[in-house]
């Protein structure tokens, strides 16, 4: 098959690269560092570009955007928005990552830069940092456009830091459909989804100076292994080489590898933002600037942690609840036999109970009996996390948020309501500015809240 396709005729020069995802190794490359045209796969920068100004709190999922002509009278692929139309960016990342939508790239780029000059800029400092050496990005979208290259090695590379850099948002790469909020649309990756065991993404490119481009990546077990093609004679042929391609880095990876993340770029001292022509409602609140300070070592448990607390007081609650059915009991029959009961004492905040498990005792202390924190406060403002489909799933969603949110939600009260829609989690008992500030970080986290005001 390898044969084969160097003797085909292409449309365009061709290229490609093999990797295992975990630890970066390379296990085939042909052409490599060639510059080539990349086509769609620019949308990857223009999503990781969009993931990380979502991630200091520059905008949120649920910021609208107003469409530009310029935005609206790009060339198909299009999800079809008109000049004046105000969408949320949520639809917009959608839209770009599962239908490749240049409309929606543009779109993107100009709410998060001002224009599309602009956020090419910040591409370009982007790909720099994450050490994408032959790459120059002209645009959002991928159209061909002189100077605008890059190379199946800084694709690659491109496409492992989405996995690892953005898990919260790669399951958009695997979505065969989805709702990009004008319209129902479908995955242009969906035949390689279907048809090849393990593929989960990433994104394809066509132009016809690109030829069919694709980044791939799969998961068997513990292997994870990305595949890049440029230069493709048809998309069921570049289908089949990617395939065999992986097929190839799955029997070359090692069984058993030690994940080896990529280090995340920080580029807060290189980023421009133009805020004077971003478009967007005027009702939005989300600042230009991440209002997210540094957490302080003491006060930011790691995800084991926070996982480890979860259970430990789901643990405790259990317990304590039994205990408290026990001496209930007890309680009615001294009660009965003309005793005096003295009732059980709740502590109030169970947050700084299951933060105090975590550090190391000085000295003997006092057996806790934790229970689930008071539902008061609904004079206050509050912020609502959506409905589950049971308590528990509610009131542990509570604790883990307010674990990684102490600075903001530690003197919150934690509050779940049975809705026709599920168990509502909620946090009460905020003054305004903090459950603006708590729902800026948590969406910057890709969270789902609602603010609410006093009496909502």
């Amino acid at each position: 098959m390898a044969s084969a396709w160097a003797g085909a005729t292409y449309a365009a020069p061709y290229a490609a690269l093999v990797i295992d995802a975990r630890t970066g190794e390379v296990l085939h490359a042909r052409n490599a560092d060639t510059r080539l045209h990349p086509a769609s796969l620019t949308k990857m920068m223009t999503l990781y570009v969009t993931f990380d100004a979502i991630r200091r709190g520059q905008l949120t999922l649920d910021t609208k955007v107003k469409i530009s002509r310029k935005a609206a009278a790009e060339q198909p692929s299009k999800l079809g928005l008109k000049a004046g139309q105000r969408i949320a960016i949520r639809y917009l990342i959608r839209a770009a990552s599962v239908k490749s939508a240049n409309d929606a790239a543009t779109a993107l780029g100009e709410a998060v830069s001002g224009s599309e000059a602009a956020f090419a800029r910040r591409m370009n400092a982007m790909a720099k940092a994450l050490g994408m050496t032959n790459t120059t990005f002209k645009n959002a979208h991928g159209l061909t456009e002189n100077g605008h290259m890059s190379t199946a090695r800084d694709m690659t590379t491109l496409g492992r830091h989405l996995i690892y850099d953005y898990p919260q948002y790669y399951n958009l790469f695997s979505r065969q459909t989805t709702h990009a909020g004008v319209k129902q649309v479908s995955n242009t990756n969906r035949r390689l989804l279907q048809n090849y065991k393990g593929a989960d993404g990433i994104k394809t490119g066509y132009t016809r100076a690109a030829g069919f481009n694709l980044v791939a990546s799969a998961e068997r077990g513990n292997e994870r292994v990305i595949a890049t093609v440029f230069g493709g004679t048809s998309s069921a042929a570049r289908n089949a080489r990617v395939a065999e391609l992986l097929d190839m880095g799955f029997k070359r990876a090692p069984s058993r590898a030690k994940l080896s993340k990529p280090t995340r770029p920080n580029l807060a001292a290189q980023t421009v933002i133009e805020p004077k022509v971003i478009k967007v409602a005027p009702t939005i609140t989300a600042r230009r600037s991440s209002p997210r300070p540094l957490q302080r070592p003491d006060r930011a448990p790691s995800e084991d942690m926070l996982l480890a607390i979860v259970e430990s007081v789901d643990n405790n609650v259990s317990q304590a609840r039994a205990e408290v059915a026990t001496r209930a009991a007890q309680s009615t029959e001294l009660a009965s036999a003309g005793a005096v009961v003295t009732p059980i004492r709740k502590p109030q905040n169970l947050v700084q109970a299951a933060i105090d498990t975590t550090e190391p005792a000085r000295k003997p202390q006092p057996r806790r009996i934790i229970t689930r924190a008071s539902t008061s406060g609904g004079r206050h403002w509050s912020i609502s996390l959506g409905n589950y489909t049971t308590r528990n799933t509610a009131e542990r969603l509570l604790l883990k948020t307010a674990l990684q949110e102490i600075d903001t939600l530690d003197e919150a009260l934690r509050k779940v309501v049975n809705r026709p829609r599920g168990w509502e989690a909620n946090f009460v008992g905020l003054s305004q500015n903090n459950a603006t500030l708590a729902c800026q970080r948590l969406s910057a986290r890709g969270h789902d809240c609602e603010v609410r005001g006093p009496g909502a």
